[in-house]
This record gives C-alpha cells, sequence and structure tokens, in this order.
C-alpha cells in the first residue's frame, strides 16, 4: 500500500496526467497548491523527495526526473 501526504498525492496526480512535460517548482507550487499560497519553492523539493521515497519499493521513483535548472518531470512510457 502506497502512503502518501495528500499533497504528494496531489502533486504526483498532477504529473501523472502531464507525463513527459518539465514544471518549474513555481509552476508546480501553482499547479498543486495553489497560486493563493506564500510557500517556499523548496517546498517542492521536499515533496519531490518523499514522493521518490514512498515510491522506491516499487522502484518507481526512478520515474521522477529532476531536470537541473529547470524543474521536475514524470518520465513518460
Amino acid at each position: 500500500m502506497l502512503e502518501l501526504s495528500p499533497a504528494e498525492f496531489r502533486l504526483l496526480h498532477f504529473l501523472m496526467t502531464h507525463p513527459g512535460r518539465v514544471y518549474s517548482r513555481s509552476q508546480l507550487l501553482d499547479q498543486v497548491w495553489g497560486d493563493h499560497v506564500d510557500i517556499e519553492e523548496r517546498t517542492v523539493d521536499v515533496h519531490i523527495r518523499r514522493l521518490r521515497k514512498a515510491l522506491e519499493p516499487s522502484a518507481h521513483d526512478r520515474l521522477i526526473d529532476t531536470v537541473r535548472g529547470a524543474g521536475y518531470a514524470l518520465r513518460a512510457a
């Protein structure tokens, strides 16, 4: 069973519905948390790290790519 926080679930869902596209931290904050929140962009890094850790047992953590200087993407199948 995969245990995710609500934010991690929303992040995974967003990435899964937009595979192959790179999103910046700012874009992910707007799409996942909403543009009305005032939180640090590094919050995305923390949630990506937690999401990867949760996906690690099934080896699906490797599907989340860090695109240096650009953001994150879910690898398209």
